[in-house]
């Protein structure tokens, strides 16, 4: 019997050595693709024990080319481009990146939220400009004076939501599934939480529910001159939606970390807007997370194939499968 076999799927930007030198001294033959593309992964993944997952599409179709896959783990907290119905048919293990770039995310909202809230953008502009202080066309917000509303209280909104509380006037929330609420955090319906909100940030999943979910109607019940912050899933805002709530002034502004294609093309008004302050699917990268990215997917599939378990499972299987695990 061969070693297993460990596949990589897409990096991106990361360096998969990490993840290749940990898989090789725990005994698996590793493997990377460095691709998207399901013709190139089925090719090096048709006998494959496990997978670890980038941005790339794993469907049922995938994984029928890939008939000993036990285990798929993500390089990422979210793992919507598995497609875990299908892999819990399949009694597939399946694990995520919880803890990877909790810090930098919601730092990252955080630093959004203020870059809008003190109109940190147009003030670099209007100097840039030769302007001064006397030529803002909006004046700064004061921070102390503003309700910030979370959609989701999962980890990243919680600690954004530790971090933000001594800045703004008063944090809210909104999230029906979550058991773990924080302290001085108000705990309110949606409805609420959209019509109260100065700054709204976006914390949740991409799901057939969400999707699409911020459009509209929701926007239209929003403040005046409110902002909102997308750190979450580019797929949750309309993007149709958002250019025209920011074009009448119901948004004051808007910050975008993803978006419903990535990178958005050339000539996406996304990219053009004066009132939206972007960044390149950014949020999560920091030197330890990079490191983490790729190192804790890697020891998932190694604990997942030594005890039977991933370290952090979001599928786990009816029955627990032994097959191909060692003796």
């Amino acid at each position: 019997m061969g070693l297993p076999v460990a596949v990589i799927t897409d990096t991106e930007e990361l360096d998969p050595g990490p993840a290749v030198r940990l898989l090789t001294e725990a005994g698996f033959e590793a493997r990377v693709v460095g691709s998207r593309d399901p013709e190139a992964i089925a090719a090096a993944a048709h006998d494959a024990d496990a997978l670890i997952v980038g941005y790339a599409r794993i469907d049922a179709a995938l994984l029928d080319r890939m008939p000993r896959v036990r285990m798929l783990a993500t390089m990422s907290a979210g793992h919507d481009m598995i497609d875990t119905a299908e892999a819990r048919r399949r009694g597939l293990w399946v694990a995520n990146l919880p803890h990877a770039a909790t810090e930098d995310v919601a730092v990252h909202a955080l630093a959004q939220a203020l870059a809008l809230t003190r109109r940190l953008p147009q003030a670099d502009a209007v100097l840039r400009s030769g302007g001064w202080s006397t030529d803002f066309a909006e004046l700064p917000r004061r921070a102390g004076e503003l309700t910030l509303g979370l959609l989701g209280m999962g980890r990243i909104a919680r600690t954004l939501a530790r971090i933000a509380a001594p800045v703004f006037g008063r944090v809210v929330a909104h999230d029906p599934h979550a058991a773990d609420w924080p302290d001085g955090v108000g705990r309110v319906d949606l409805d609420t939480l959209v019509a109260d909100s100065d700054i709204l940030s976006l914390h949740i999943p991409s799901t057939p529910a969400t999707r699409g979910m911020i459009d509209g109607p929701l926007l239209d019940r929003m403040r005046p001159g409110s902002l909102l912050v997308n750190v979450s899933r580019g797929d949750l805002v309309d993007p149709g939606a958002l250019l025209a709530a920011l074009d009448s002034g119901r948004l004051a502004g808007a910050a975008l970390d993803v978006f419903p294609v990535e990178p958005p093309a050339a000539d996406d008004p996304l990219r053009h807007h004066p009132r939206l302050l972007l960044s390149p699917h950014s949020a999560f990268l920091s030197d330890a997370s990079q490191r983490a990215y790729v190192t804790e997917p890697a020891r998932n599939v190694i604990a997942w194939w030594t005890t039977g378990s991933p370290l952090t499972p979001v599928v786990t299987p009816a029955a627990a499968r032994t097959e191909g695990a060692p003796a």
